[in-house]
């Protein structure tokens, strides 16, 4: 007997998701405190933008297994990645 393939639906992004990951993707770094708190964004050039995103939306996008997080250059700071989509 075959095996059924399990398919899970993932709910769409929301516009601040999809907006977090395309800058994310486009060259921009994601930090967090330790705790996920306080998101930024950097600029190549260093400059800080703020996101209108929180703890929350980098979170949900950790679940959904789109983001991961690394050790920053700083103690006590995460970087965010997009993962690499898989073939």
């Amino acid at each position: 007997m075959a095996k059924k393939k399990v398919s899970v639906v993932l709910p769409k992004l929301t516009e601040t998701e999809n907006d977090l990951l395309w800058h994310m993707e486009h060259g921009y770094q994601l930090e967090t405190d330790s705790l996920g708190g306080n998101p930024i964004l950097r600029l190549k050039n260093g400059d800080v933008i703020r996101p209108a995103a929180n703890r929350n939306t980098i979170k949900a996008l950790e679940e959904r297994g789109l983001v991961q997080s690394a050790k920053g250059r700083e103690p006590l700071t995460l970087v965010w990645r997009v993962k690499k989509k898989s073939s």
